[in-house]
């Protein structure tokens, strides 16, 4: 339940209000949370490179595997 203004000068000193509410909160989203995710996707990143050579390796050890059957 929130007070109205009654004259423009109370109306723009409460808009005033709102807008330095919403920087700070844009602030602390820049500043603190972006920060937060970006140190998580660049370690997902290492584990997503792991993940691929192994990958890779498992794939050229079939591969071998079947070039060694095939010329038995």
């Amino acid at each position: 339940m929130a007070i109205e203004p009654k004259t423009t000068r109370e109306h723009i000193l409460s808009l005033y209000g709102h807008m330095t509410g919403i920087k700070k909160d844009i602030h602390k989203i820049k500043n603190n949370d972006l920060k937060h995710i970006h140190a998580d996707v660049e370690k997902l990143g290492g584990k997503v490179d792991k993940i691929y050579w192994v990958l890779l390796m498992a794939v050229g050890s079939a591969i071998l595997l079947a070039v060694d059957i095939i010329f038995r």
